[in-house]
């Protein structure tokens, strides 16, 4: 394989993750709702944000797992393939754009005006979520090197 080819699984990798943000927003728009319509509120920030990146980090994984890499001529650095670089800039700023979005949903629903801590999460909730989502992230981050430096 050569490095035109990496570039390729590389590009499509990209193309994919950019697709999946409206279905983010999406299945979020959805579990609100399911929160909402059981009367399930309390926490439904923090709950579903992990979900839907759950979900998204492994559909992520899962599809990455489908394209080809050589990773035989990638510098690996502490352990880290600059493929699985190049793969994971794919998510830049794709967290923060999520959780806007979120607080915004949040913000605007009337439906959460009676729970402050939902209708409006300040700073520390947030920051809490962030952290969540940090160790879904170096999970993900962790099986994706693992899969690009396997394949040869």
């Amino acid at each position: 394989m050569n490095l035109q080819n990496n570039a390729d699984s590389i590009a499509q990798f990209h193309r994919y993750i950019a697709g999946q943000k409206t279905l983010l927003r999406n299945h979020y728009g959805q579990l609100l709702a399911q929160d909402l319509s059981r009367q399930q509120w309390d926490g439904c920030f923090q709950r579903n944000v992990l979900a839907v990146l759950a979900q998204a980090y492994d559909g992520a994984l899962a599809y990455l797992k489908t394209l080809p890499f050589d990773s035989t001529a990638s510098p690996i650095n502490l352990g880290l393939a600059d493929l699985t670089k190049q793969a994971l800039a794919a998510f830049d700023g794709y967290v923060d754009e999520f959780l806007l979005f979120v607080v915004d949903k949040h913000r605007t629903s009337c439906a959460l005006s009676n729970f402050p801590d939902e209708h409006k999460p300040d700073k520390v909730y947030v920051n809490e979520v962030k952290r969540d989502i940090a160790g879904l992230w170096q999970n993900f981050a962790l099986e994706a090197n693992a899969y690009v430096l396997e394949c040869r």
